[in-house]
């Protein structure tokens, strides 16, 4: 069986849980490269059990900047970035070879199905999406971003079938728990980028997010938790707007204490 020709990239730390079923979905891809920035789990005796993967260490340097050096590792010509947490479907490992074959355009954007407490999406619900499969000489990283990375295409992008599913939201703590984190650097990343906190931004962010999570990105199909997913949401656009206002007053109180 040939293997398919695309570099897939990975970052991890303390992955162990998802990432046999990670690889096992790109098994059959030339190369696998995986930048780990200090997994103390099993990360690394899985990642060595594979004839395709080759794995070493990097200090965290920011989501962006972690993926971006990743990236420059990929030898091959196509490249596909997944999360230690996320398995590639049959459907989209499909198309990713068909683009391959077909050679008239430079990304896929690619739907994200969340199986949020071991549960898919349902297929009417709207999926978040981004580039994750790109000819590697038309795509780049912007490293300001410091959460919510997007790969920047200079070509032609086409909207995928197949999902990427990602199992890392395995229970509301670890959500909750990854959006306070995440939180931190949005509003870390407004900050350093001069943007100004709004109060009526403030006021209404959450019940926005809210329904157009819940109603407009039909979470509403998938039961309680659809519900439960659509209130983390909503208080996660909050949080970062919150956040940027405690930046500014902690930047004020510097220039007091400094006079």
């Amino acid at each position: 069986m040939m293997s398919i020709s695309c570099s897939v990239y990975i970052v991890t730390l303390n992955c162990a849980a998802w990432l046999e079923d990670t690889l096992n979905s790109v098994a059959d891809f030339a190369e696998v490269v995986i930048l780990d920035s200090g997994s103390s789990d099993d990360t690394y005796k899985i990642a060595q059990s594979f004839a395709n993967v080759r794995i070493s260490h990097q200090d965290w340097q920011g989501y962006a900047a972690q993926k971006s050096l990743a990236l420059a590792q990929c030898q091959q010509a196509w490249v596909l970035n997944l999360d230690g947490d996320e398995v590639l479907s049959d459907e989209l490992k499909q198309e990713i070879e068909a683009t391959i074959q077909a050679n008239h355009i430079d990304a896929l954007i690619t739907p994200i199905n969340d199986v949020f407490l071991a549960v898919p999406n349902s297929k009417h619900t709207k999926k978040h999406a981004k580039v994750r499969f790109f000819r590697k000489s038309k795509g780049q990283y912007d490293l300001a971003n410091k959460v919510h990375e997007n790969v920047i295409i200079e070509g032609t992008s086409v909207r995928a079938s197949g999902d990427i599913y990602h199992y890392g939201e395995s229970s509301i703590f670890v959500k909750v728990e990854k959006n306070n984190q995440y939180s931190n650097l949005k509003a870390a990343e407004k900050f350093q980028k001069g943007k100004k906190p709004s109060l009526l931004k403030l006021t209404l962010v959450m019940p926005v997010t809210f329904l157009k999570s819940y109603f407009i990105r039909r979470s509403c199909l998938n039961g309680w938790r659809g519900f439960v997913n659509s209130m983390i949401n909503a208080f996660y656009a909050f949080l970062k707007e919150a956040k940027l206002f405690e930046q500014h007053l902690q930047a004020n109180k510097n220039k007091r204490d400094d006079v």
